[in-house]
């Protein structure tokens, strides 16, 4: 189990956020941009530690760190004494001005939306979850709820939808974050559907999206485990299965920004029906729709059929936990498709990390002892130890997080761009 979500923002708040990449592995992006990253990843540097870190020269870096003190992206604090090793007048730190900027991140998902509220330095000043009724959205009810959700949050953090700098969103399904496309979700009936550039014209602000399960990526690349890992997955758990995968502290998408869809990854052919309408999806035998499948035809609950697929998943795991053996069974079957699919991750990609994200993991039966046996046995034989596995049971707010650090990322990319100008951002 990971860390407490406080846990962790209040270690954030201490040490920085986002990637923390190793020296002379980022040289293709501009100088600006890597000074101002890695500020923001230290939380508290001294400008001689970042010439250190980019192996560049002190001169070069006093230059764009008074560019960027300027622009009043970044400012002077006092240098907290466990790490000021020098002697005499106590040294000068840099550190992200929290005001500079503010953006919004949150998840649209198919039975609730979880909105959160951050400043520059990555600091979490405010959150928000409703619950919605279950179904697909048309896109003037997405937009609506989407407008509602931020409204709520940024009244939360005591601040207008207009003072924010960018808003990143979450959903669920096959997404082209670099178009902004949508091109099939559950939470909408429309297919190849324009969001980010609709939300933009809604909401009056810069919109960017992403597949949800790339977020919880970013979220443990930004915040969590991942930080100083090269490589690692994130398998999520919720009403899907998804994944999201860090390659060289980046997320990767794939040539047409649709990889590393593992829950679409077939397990059986001509299986189960699969929401996605295709058959034999991973998805299809381990998500909680199929869970709940299972459990009305194994356990004759025809009867019912009107009742949520929350309700009926806490009855299948009540009766599991009771020692009802049918209701076992459908557990352990699933543990068993989800070997296979994360054997494949392993054979495929041998991550340094790989961590089962997402409220479904409470019913630990999805990953007891025998699911990780099974791996095992699954993966490649090579004498080597397998990547370790973490169970990260977040809640909605981590999906969230995530679309904010996609915000955040995308502003300063903006910002850092060499054509601009930054002091007239």
């Amino acid at each position: 189990m990971g860390p407490p979500l406080a846990q962790a923002q209040a270690e954030t708040q201490r040490s920085g956020c986002g990637p923390l990449i190793a020296p002379l592995s980022e040289s293709m992006r501009p100088l600006r941009q890597q000074v101002f990253e890695r500020v923001r990843a230290a939380g508290c540097i001294a400008r001689v530690q970042v010439a250190k870190d980019l192996c560049v020269s002190p001169a070069s870096v006093t230059t764009i760190t008074s560019e960027l003190l300027e622009a009043g992206l970044i400012e002077e604090i006092s240098m907290p004494r466990e790490i000021d090793v020098g002697r005499g007048r106590p040294s000068v730190a840099l550190g992200v001005r929290k005001e500079a900027h503010l953006v919004g991140g949150m998840k649209m998902s198919d039975r609730d939306h979880s909105a959160v509220i951050m400043d520059f330095a990555g600091n979490l000043l405010a959150k928000e979850v409703r619950p919605r009724e279950p179904g697909p959205m048309s896109l003037p009810e997405m937009l609506e709820a989407m407008a509602a959700m931020l409204d709520r949050t940024c009244a939360k953090a005591g601040i207008k939808r207009s003072d924010l700098s960018g808003l990143g969103v979450g959903v669920p399904g096959f997404v082209d974050n670099s178009e902004g496309i949508v091109i099939w979700s559950s939470t909408t009936g429309q297919r190849n559907l324009p969001l980010a550039a609709e939300a933009e014209r809604f909401l009056g602000l810069p919109v960017y999206i992403d597949n949800d399960a790339n977020l919880v990526a970013m979220a443990e690349l930004w915040f969590g485990a991942g930080r100083s890992l090269n490589d690692f997955a994130v398998v999520t758990f919720e009403h899907g299965v998804g994944m999201g995968f860090v390659m060289n502290h980046r997320i990767y998408r794939g040539s047409q920004r649709l990889g590393m869809e593992l829950g679409h990854t077939k397990v059986q052919l001509d299986g189960a029906l699969c929401r996605c309408g295709q058959r034999g999806c991973l998805e299809a035998y381990v998500a909680d729709y199929a869970l709940a499948r299972e459990a009305t035809t194994a356990l004759n609950w025809g009867h019912r059929e009107g009742q949520s697929i929350n309700v009926l998943l806490e009855s299948l795991y009540d009766h599991a936990k009771a020692g009802d053996a049918t209701a076992r069974s459908i557990f352990r079957r699933a543990g068993r498709y989800l070997a296979v699919g994360l054997a494949n991750v392993v054979n495929l990609f041998d991550p340094e990390l790989i961590i089962l994200s997402g409220e479904r993991l409470r019913f630990d039966y999805l990953y007891a002892a025998e699911t990780l046996a099974e791996m095992d046995n699954l993966s490649i034989q090579t004498g080597r130890p397998r990547p370790p596995i973490e169970i990260h049971a977040w809640g909605d707010l981590l999906w969230a997080q995530g679309a904010a650090a996609l915000a955040l990322g995308s502003v300063t990319e903006r910002l850092m761009a060499p054509s601009r100008d930054i002091a007239a951002q």
